[in-house]
């Protein structure tokens, strides 16, 4: 007599996960896509990461917000109602800057932060809707690089959509302009994009700035890092031993990008079980060997207008801080 061994029922999110950990750990090299960063306690830690000192990004894209809102607000909006859509939104820290000057224009306005997080989104909303009346907050749970978007129009609005924090800039060209023509899809022509995104080495920025900031002294943006493999055996029942691994972040000049690295310390071998989604797994990792989790590319002003250009939009201005270490692009649907 045979004994059944059950196969676990997994979430959507899980079943996501699991095609990704197949895929992507199954390669050569393995690697792992940065959306799954992004669980309760990865959201956390980013937030925690944009509050350190080498993390320059955060900081630098307030500022341009709290210099320009207002302008960039005005020109969004062409005379009309905004109404406004996040992607990635987190805890949206930033966002109620952009919100505050919106809501100085207009005495009512929607804002649909969409995130993989429950959580961050649930905090976005009840802190925003405190903090401004007027306001509605609609969170849409989504990864909104795998699944479609949904936008909602409130009558005679137009809509300004925030793809900030230099997310963009996590994912490969090709990646990044499905990104933005998954967003275009949505939108009509006259709606605005306000694209952020970290600037390459230059004056004022050299690569060791660069490197400080995906690799500070308290070890922030490792713990970030592993958790990735916490994860993974949270959702999917793996055995990863997260501490056999190390964070490594180098500088690609050639591609213009920070990647971002776990390095086996240790030859071992890692099981993940099957699941609804997938067969079992065993991995097995050299010492030394590693898990590509992140790039982070960095852009100039051509390579923006360019990218935007593609996706069917046209870039109307671009903000910069006085060291040019990041800029914010305001750019128009067409």
């Amino acid at each position: 007599m045979s004994t059944l061994t059950a196969v676990p029922v997994v979430t959507e999110v899980a079943h996501a996960v699991a095609c990704e950990v197949r895929d992507g750990l199954t390669a050569n090299p393995k690697t792992l896509s940065p959306w799954l960063f992004y669980d309760e306690a990865g959201s956390n830690l980013f937030e925690e990461i944009t509050r350190l000192p080498e993390y320059y990004l955060t900081r630098t894209e307030r500022q341009i917000f709290t210099d320009h809102a207002d302008d960039i607000v005005e020109q969004a909006r062409g005379g009309r109602c905004l109404a406004i859509v996040e992607l990635g939104a987190g805890t949206a820290t930033k966002t109620g800057i952009l919100l505050r000057a919106a809501l100085r224009g207009q005495s009512r306005a929607v804002y649909q932060p969409i995130d993989v997080s429950p959580s961050a989104l649930e905090e976005a909303r009840e802190a925003l809707e405190a903090s401004f009346p007027g306001l509605t907050v609609r969170p849409n749970v989504a990864n909104y690089v795998t699944e479609p978007l949904l936008i909602d129009r409130p009558p005679s609005s137009r809509v300004l959509a925030l793809y900030i924090g230099s997310s963009i800039g996590n994912f490969t060209p090709t990646e990044a302009r499905g990104i933005l023509q998954n967003l275009r899809g949505q939108l009509v022509p006259g709606d605005a994009l306000l694209l952020g995104t970290d600037l390459a080495p230059g004056e004022h920025k050299d690569e060791a700035a660069l490197l400080d900031a995906y690799d500070d002294a308290a070890g922030v943006t490792a713990a970030f890092n592993r958790n990735i493999l916490t994860r993974i055996n949270a959702d999917l029942g793996a055995d990863f031993d997260a501490e056999s691994f190390c964070h490594r972040a180098v500088w690609n000049a050639e591609a213009s990008r920070i990647e971002m690295h776990l390095e086996s310390t240790t030859r071992q071998t890692v099981y993940v079980p099957a699941n609804a989604a997938c067969s079992a797994i065993t991995l097995e990792f050299e010492e030394g060997e590693t898990i590509h989790t992140e790039n982070s590319y960095k852009f100039t002003e051509a390579n923006i207008g360019e990218l935007l250009g593609d996706c069917g939009f046209t870039p109307e201005k671009v903000f910069t801080d006085a060291k040019d270490l990041f800029a914010v692009t305001l750019a128009r649907a067409i």
